[in-house]
């Protein structure tokens, strides 16, 4: 009985040592897997920063300033339309029968993006008696998306000059565009002179953005 008391105790201690190797073993394993999963992960993120580098040659901060020179606000709203980006031209759009006289001044955007624009520009005649700034006409000024190589227009009325006398010379035409300082001049397109007035105001009116015509 003693001598199987003894075998079964040692039956017993193998059993346990033999045990514990098989969950040190498991734990090892399991080690082994997180670390092998870790490594992967890092790798994989690594691969995908890798890539967007490749793609673009920017990392995603630089992607996003990229982004940004479309023109387009962070919100995803459209950038305001700059001097610098609009080509102006004007030509003279009087039709016979008329009361006032016309220029149409044309914005054409060659800014590489689509752009807003509203309002109403600023408008100033150049004459050999000093400059004559336009007044808004008043009529509703909606904003505009000038499409990259579209072209939006207004209008400038100004009386024709009936009287007989030569009147006030017209030399050249300033325009800025809304909500801008840059002004660009132009050569005047329209009748050489204004009628002199009694000093009660301009004779010279601007319409907001889009007045002139249906753009292109």
């Amino acid at each position: 009985m003693r001598v199987n008391k003894l075998t079964i105790a040692a039956l017993a201690v193998v059993a346990g040592l033999s045990l514990t190797a098989c969950q040190n073993d498991d734990t090892a394993g399991t080690g082994r897997s997180d670390s092998s999963s870790s490594s992967k992960g890092s790798h994989s993120g690594g691969s995908a920063q890798d890539t967007a580098k490749d793609s673009s040659g920017n990392d995603s901060d630089e992607g996003r300033g990229t982004a940004a020179g479309t023109g387009s606000a962070g919100n995803g709203a459209t950038g305001t339309c700059r001097t610098d980006e609009l080509e102006v031209t004007a030509q003279d759009s009087t039709i016979d029968g008329d009361e006032d006289n016309t220029v149409a001044v044309t914005f054409t955007n060659g800014g590489g993006r689509d752009c807003s624009i509203a309002g109403f520009a600023g408008v100033d005649l150049k004459t050999d008696s000093g400059t004559v700034s336009a007044e808004r006409t008043g009529e509703p000024a909606p904003a505009t998306v000038l499409k990259d190589g579209k072209s939006v227009s207004f209008s400038v009325s100004y009386p024709a000059n009936d009287t007989g006398g030569s009147g006030v010379r017209v030399t050249g035409l300033v325009v800025t565009p809304p909500n801008e300082t840059k002004s660009v001049t132009l050569d005047w397109p329209g009748a050489a002179s204004l009628p002199v007035t009694d000093g009660s105001g301009t004779p010279v009116r601007v319409g907001p953005i889009g007045s002139a015509g249906q753009g292109d």
